[in-house]
Formats: structure tokens, C-alpha cells, sequence
């Protein structure tokens, strides 16, 4: 599977993300002649562990103990049986996907469920040559400093933030797949949920 990499954007101190950044962000791709291929969307519900949705896949993710595991539709019905776990919220990533050459760029808003309440921009880079991740890192690298300097230019308010989890905690190898996606989000998803819980408490 092609390595790929989920950056988040982080907005200066005493900023917030919006549309016109986000519209900014869109624009800079097509500027690198980035290629529209269409539309990106994923969901992921956050209960304690996290769910991961992709088509007819599931991820849950228990992050204290560092366990991934691959599941199918029928862990949401097992889950609700349960009533171990309460969901506490849904968060919706919808944008465009582009090709940059080997790269595979979607950058899109994240939304609550049944909300247009704008909670973050999401970059997910995908490098569809190789499936190493040591091997990859500095290309992904370069790539993304690239990015940060067309984004630079720009002068928004605000850059986009790599945090790569420790996979082998996890007990990921250096071949990518599928579960170190899951693992990337999750972490996407708890920062959000922990910034928004600050934003709350000095509110």
C-alpha cells in the first residue's frame, strides 16, 4: 500500500480556521499544478477507542494500550450491545483529491456530523511508489517542505503540522498499511478533540 502522511493545520497563535483559508489552501495546490481528480470523504467516531471507516473496512483503536485492530460493520452494532463505550462524537473530513506527479494530495474541512461548524483542515499526502516508511521519509520530507513554503507565500495564518505516531508501539511494521492510516487519523482526531476542549474551558 502507498505510504501516506495526515497533516493537520495548525492556526496561529490567537487565529481559528475558516473557509477562506481553507480556499486559500485549495488554491495553493492547483497553483503547484495539482490536478482535481474529485471528491474525498471519511468519517471517524471517536468512543473512547477510535473508529476508522473506509469502504466495507473498520479500524478500532484502543490508543492507551497501543492496539489496532481490522474489523468489519458489525463492531458499531457489538459496541452499542456492549454499552461499554458511549459515542461522543463523529467527525466528518470532506474535500477534493488532486495527483501532484507520484503524489496523491487530499486536503479537505472537518466538520461534526450533521454540522457545518468548521473544526480544522485536514492534508492527507499519499506517495504511491513506495510502501516503506523509512525508506520514504525523506522524500515525504521534501515534499512537504515544499508545500510549506508555497503555503508561506500565502501568508496565512497558520502552517500544517505532521505528528507521526509511534507505530511500533502499535506493533506496526516499517511496511505501510491500512492500520497505520487508522492510527494517523486517531491522533489527527484526539488533538482536535483536546483543542476544542481548551478552546471550551477558556471560553
Amino acid at each position: 500500500m502507498p505510504l501516506k502522511w495526515v497533516l493537520q493545520w495548525q492556526p496561529s497563535a490567537g487565529t481559528t480556521v475558516n473557509t477562506q483559508i481553507l480556499n486559500e489552501v485549495t488554491q495553493c495546490v492547483e497553483s503547484i499544478n495539482g490536478v482535481k481528480e474529485g471528491r474525498w470523504k471519511a468519517t471517524l467516531t471517536y468512543y473512547k477507542p477510535i473508529l476508522r471507516e473506509q469502504p466495507n473496512k473498520y479500524y478500532f483503536i484502543i490508543r492507551g494500550q497501543r492496539i489496532v485492530l481490522e474489523a468489519d460493520s458489525s463492531i458499531q452494532t457489538i459496541m452499542e450491545k456492549l454499552q461499554s463505550y458511549k459515542s461522543r462524537v463523529a467527525i466528518y473530513f470532506e474535500g477534493f483529491q488532486y495527483q501532484l506527479g507520484d503524489f496523491q494530495l487530499r486536503v479537505g474541512k472537518v466538520t461534526p456530523t450533521h454540522s457545518d461548524n468548521l473544526r480544522g483542515i485536514i492534508m492527507e499526502v499519499e506517495y504511491l511508489p513506495l510502501s516503506s516508511i523509512d525508506k520514504s521519509r525523506q522524500v515525504m520530507e521534501e515534499f512537504v517542505d515544499i508545500w510549506q513554503e508555497a503555503i508561506s507565500k500565502r501568508s496565512l495564518p497558520g502552517h500544517f503540522m505532521h505528528m507521526e505516531p509511534n507505530f511500533v508501539e502499535y506493533g506496526l511494521s516499517d511496511h505501510y498499511s491500512s492500520q497505520h492510516t487508522a492510527v494517523q487519523y486517531a491522533t489527527v482526531m484526539a488533538q482536535l478533540i483536546a483543542t476544542q476542549s481548551v478552546q471550551a474551558a477558556r471560553n
